[in-house]
């Protein structure tokens, strides 16, 4: 009984791990994933320890509880799938170039064979309720142990026993599909939560063996609480970081927005002044035709001056934007057929190449479009007719935080004075011959919205090359 006790003791350690993760981390379905799954490994321990209540219990009592709690390793299964689906469903991943084997491991990780292993696992433990999987218990004594029952297994033993086999099976199979996760963060923790998984789940597959006794199963219980919470409150940590790190430049962009409506409205006063004092002088009857010409300059600089800070009030206002979760890669597939007709007419060739999904971002979808239809028109207009390779080249590369387009053309290229200056407001190429100059301004004002950025990598005669980055999504963001 003592012993029972001391596993049923083990087994409370993942329910208030389990509780601390629901206080603190409350925000994900990642965090819903790890308090399920912690809760089911509580649930098991309890389903062992009762075995060792002999001297309290009726023999029908603890075989009951034993059948009803074999919910816990049993549900294991889809709980594991579920933490590992989110994860590489949400992430950027290489997806092309790769071999069978993986595209098929790929398979097993959807929304479909989730539900699948789902009713696998319930047909699992009702089996378990009948003859044909748990036919009764036997009185066992182990060499470090009390007395204690052992479960006398039916004919159908072997389907729970594949069972455990499918979930060693799909640990191991996840931290090779995490090597083409991008993101380092969620890269690592994957690998971590299945390697600590097997810490559990192998010393548990031997408590189905007399001779091995059924504490091993509560060395797994240890190892693994203490080592994915840690693997999992470094996971955030680095998260509150880097959003922290991003809310800090949000407030630097919005202090800069109050700045330049705070001079705007400034500029405006003074420029009613100015008005205001031109008014009065051209009542002046005394002002010969000179003093009238010049005082009608001024008048018009002041219209011109006036008007240039409405465009800027206009261009810096934004009403509040919706932003959600949604696949870049499918934006900006979008975007090229939106302009297939102006490529088309221009002859201009597009190439979309991209080796990653999703390319998740959190982003308001219809200025993220524009984004790309300004720079694909603004690509398009500085091809010369006569050039012999008409084409735009968009690919997609990700690093450790961001997703970066590479956007490419052929057109004839931007000096390097005016690598900054074009993405100005009213900032003209001059190989237009109309427009106000907001394309690139727009664009530039989108990404920063973003919390990203764009810039040019290089320009010659022979075409540009923009940069675009965005931080990836993540789940403390818009994975609610």
């Amino acid at each position: 009984m003592i012993i029972g006790i001391l596993i049923c003791a083990i087994g409370l350690l993942p329910l208030f791990l389990a509780l601390s993760i629901g206080k603190v981390y409350n925000e994900t379905k990642l965090s819903t994933g790890m308090i399920i799954y912690m809760i089911l490994i509580t649930i098991w321990q309890l389903d062992i320890g009762v075995l060792y209540f002999r001297d309290v219990l009726s023999e029908d009592t603890i075989l009951f509880l034993f059948k009803l709690f074999r919910f816990g390793p049993t549900f294991g299964l889809p709980i594991v799938l579920y933490v590992a689906y989110r994860i590489i469903k949400d992430q950027p991943s290489v997806v092309k170039k790769a071999n069978w084997l993986t595209n098929v491991s790929y398979a097993f990780f959807t929304k479909k064979a989730l539900i699948g292993f789902t009713i696998w696992s319930a047909i699992v433990y009702a089996i378990n309720w009948t003859d044909l999987g748990i036919k009764g218990l036997t009185v066992t004594q182990e060499r470090y142990t009390d007395v204690y029952y052992f479960p006398d297994y039916g004919p159908l033993f072997w389907v729970y026993f594949l069972h455990m086999a499918i979930v060693v099976f799909f640990l191991i199979v996840v931290p090779v599909l995490s090597k083409r996760i991008r993101n380092s963060y969620y890269k690592n923790f994957l690998m971590g939560f299945s390697f600590n998984a097997l810490l559990l789940v192998i010393p548990g597959i031997l408590n189905f063996f007399p001779l091995t006794g059924v504490l091993t199963s509560s060395i797994g219980v240890i190892l693994f609480s203490v080592a994915n919470m840690h693997i999992f409150v470094k996971l955030n940590v680095e998260l509150k970081i880097h959003s922290y790190e991003l809310m800090e430049k949000q407030k630097k962009l919005d202090y800069t927005g109050h700045l330049t409506g705070s001079l705007i409205h400034e500029v405006r006063n003074t420029n009613s002044i100015i008005k205001g004092f031109s008014s009065i002088m051209d009542k002046d009857n005394s002002l010969d035709e000179g003093d009238k010409r010049k005082l009608n300059m001024i008048g018009t600089a002041s219209d011109h001056l006036e008007q240039l800070t409405d465009n800027y009030s206009a261009y810096m206002k934004s009403s509040a934007l919706i932003y959600k979760t949604d696949d870049l890669a499918k934006i900006i597939q979008e975007s090229i057929e939106f302009t297939a007709g102006m490529l088309q007419e221009n002859k201009v060739e597009l190439e979309f190449i991209n080796i990653y999904s999703p390319l998740n971002v959190y982003l308001n979808k219809a200025n993220l479009k524009q984004v790309f239809i300004n720079l694909i028109k603004n690509s398009v207009e500085a091809i010369p007719e006569d050039r012999t390779e008409k084409k735009i080249t968009i690919s997609t590369e990700i690093d450790d935080r961001n997703i970066i387009i590479h956007f490419i053309d052929t057109g004839m290229g931007i000096h390097p004075e005016n690598w900054l200056s074009v993405f100005d407001p009213f900032i003209s190429l001059g190989n237009k011959e109309q427009g106000m100059g907001l394309g690139l301004a727009f664009v530039k004002k989108m990404m920063i919205e973003h919390l990203g950025d764009i810039s040019i990598v290089d320009s010659s005669p022979n075409g540009t090359h923009f940069k675009l980055e965005i931080p990836q999504e993540g789940m403390l963001n818009g994975g609610k």
